[in-house]
């Protein structure tokens, strides 16, 4: 999802959604709560869904829960295949363990990773772990991407005190992961 907003008992949201439309549009005319829904199709095969539903039970604790005072989530929500939603939320400490504690009311919770708010790092799509996040940062800093690669995988290497194989691992496992996300990721 990449915006939803609530209107009393209803809920407009936002998707991007990269697949076929094909299982989405009988769902869609099926499912008992949805009020309206538009699809507007992207050049591949890929698409931008508008729903507009009523809510309730589970759905009216998720989004009660995510929109807890001073939480922000943040852009976008993945709606998995298995039944899970992953998404990102910033915020007090207090907000967000009342949305947690609200959402286990219903769901099986799974927190990934908590930390400091830290901007470089709120790009969901790149996903990226601290360790391949520093590798690429170390990289950057010393030259390793300039058209003239004025650093080299040693210099990374020095620089994460660890081999240059294991720099080299964490470099490529970056690089799939920014560029799955470039190509996979949606408009943003």
């Amino acid at each position: 999802m990449l915006y939803g907003h609530q209107y009393g008992d209803e809920y407009a949201m936002l998707f991007y959604i990269d697949g076929p439309r094909v299982p989405y549009e009988p769902a869609l005319e099926d499912a008992p709560t949805v009020l309206d829904y538009k699809l507007a199709p992207c050049r591949d095969d890929s698409f931008y869904l508008y729903v507009r539903e009523s809510l309730t039970g589970a759905d009216r604790t998720f989004v009660d829960a995510v929109e807890q005072p001073g939480l922000i989530i943040i852009p976008p929500v993945e709606f998995r295949a298995d039944g899970t939603i992953r998404l990102t939320a910033v915020g007090p400490d207090e907000a967000i363990q009342t949305a947690v504690d609200d959402v286990a009311d219903t769901a099986r919770v799974d927190v990934r990773s908590i930390g400091t708010y830290c901007a470089g790092r709120i790009d969901t799509r790149a996903d990226l772990t601290q360790r391949q996040f520093e590798a690429v940062s170390a990289a950057v800093d010393c030259g390793y991407y300039h058209t003239t690669r004025d650093g080299s995988l040693e210099d990374v290497a020095d620089r994460l005190d660890c081999s240059s194989g294991t720099a080299g691992e964490l470099l490529r496992r970056a690089e799939r992961t920014v560029m799955e996300g470039l190509v996979h990721g949606g408009p943003f």
